[in-house]
């Protein structure tokens, strides 16, 4: 799968989406760590606001969810396509997380996802 995208981010991710999406293990997982990924972003940019133990707190919440989501991927039959570089990584997980994801939950992606997948995976 070639990595240059000749359209935006947001739409090429969401063209790949249900290729990469495709166990039920993988969209459990997405569906819990999702929303922890978000709260955890919550958290620490709301740490001036409130206290300071929301950084580190909400900053461990990402990353947990990342590393959840990595290990998902990574039993995925189909492989995301590789980071091109830091900046790339960070607007992908942040549009993944913030954008895409609830956009294929939303659009029904997320459903046809569940209901093509296999109970087993």
């Amino acid at each position: 799968m070639a990595s240059a995208r000749t359209e935006p981010l947001l739409a090429w991710q969401r063209g790949l989406y249900d290729g990469n999406h495709t166990t039920r293990s993988s969209l459990v997982v997405h569906a819990i760590t999702n929303p922890l990924f978000v709260a955890g972003n919550i958290a620490a940019l709301s740490a001036p606001f409130g206290s300071l133990w929301l950084v580190p707190v909400g900053l461990a919440m990402s990353a947990i969810a990342m590393a959840a989501q990595g290990r998902a991927h990574a039993k995925e039959p189909v492989a995301p396509v590789p980071f091109e570089g830091p900046l790339d990584a960070v607007a992908r997980i942040f549009a993944e997380q913030w954008i895409t994801f609830p956009r294929f939950v939303f659009d029904g992606g997320f459903s046809r996802a569940w209901h093509r997948a296999s109970s087993a995976a």
